[in-house]
């Protein structure tokens, strides 16, 4: 059964291994493994060559409906490019029910053994290998795709961009306003200012004239009681 044949227990995604090969350079792939039960799944992945990868985790328990990542399926580095990129590699993943709340390192030796009286269910996968261009190509054409079917999202962003446009400029036309409001309060402030003072000088200037025409007319009081007094003395002849 391979993995798309659609297994009962578990389903495997991706379908099949792609690695990105270049030379003398590792690449990793990771593996889903969602189970499709209520029970709790254990699963084992097996390759057919041992030396060239290595499987973190190999081994592992599924809770029900729950799913597991198999990260770092490694391909170790190689010196040498194979004839036309084809690899004959494949993976198999073999899984079985457990009992609830098994532990990954509780399972028996012969959990995977086909001998055994459980049902073992087997997904096989191939494995494909890619060069870095190629990889590069396919990005590049799948974003120009997505960007040339998608007017409306094109119409979108330009939207977006215009409503950013209006919002500053109504921001920048606000903080004119707000500092025009502040030198007008300023020119009220100095006004104000400027008029108490004034008052104040008036005040004192009115002060001083009443004093000074006060000091004024008492002295005519006096000159004219001595005038008065010198006149009506009598003479001496």
């Amino acid at each position: 059964m391979t993995a798309g044949e659609g297994n009962q227990l578990i389903s495997v995604h991706p379908n099949d291994l792609k690695f990105i090969f270049e030379l003398e350079k590792q690449s990793f792939c990771d593996l889903k493994v969602v189970n499709n039960t209520e029970h709790h799944v254990a699963f084992k992945v097996k390759t057919t060559s041992p030396k060239k990868y290595f499987v973190r985790p190999n081994t592992g328990v599924v809770q029900p409906w729950d799913s597991c990542v198999i990260r770092a399926v490694t391909l170790q580095a190689q010196r040498e490019y194979p004839p036309d990129m084809q690899c004959k590699d494949k993976f198999l993943l073999q899984s079985t029910i457990v009992a609830p709340n098994t532990d990954v390192d509780d399972l028996p030796a012969d959990t995977f053994n086909k001998e055994s009286a459980k049902e073992i269910e087997e997904c096989k996968l191939k494995v494909f290998y890619e060069s870095p261009s190629a990889q590069g190509n396919s990005e590049d054409e799948g974003l120009k795709s997505s960007t040339e079917q998608s007017p409306d999202l094109n119409s979108a962003v330009r939207q977006l961009k215009e409503e950013r446009d209006a919002a500053v400029r109504q921001t920048l036309q606000l903080q004119q306003e707000l500092n025009r409001h502040d030198r007008n309060v300023n020119n009220l402030v100095f006004l104000k200012q400027d008029f108490l003072k004034r008052r104040r000088q008036r005040r004192n200037d009115t002060g001083f004239s009443f004093t000074f025409a006060s000091f004024v007319g008492l002295i005519g009081i006096m000159v004219g009681f001595l005038l008065n007094l010198s006149l009506s003395s009598p003479s001496t002849e």
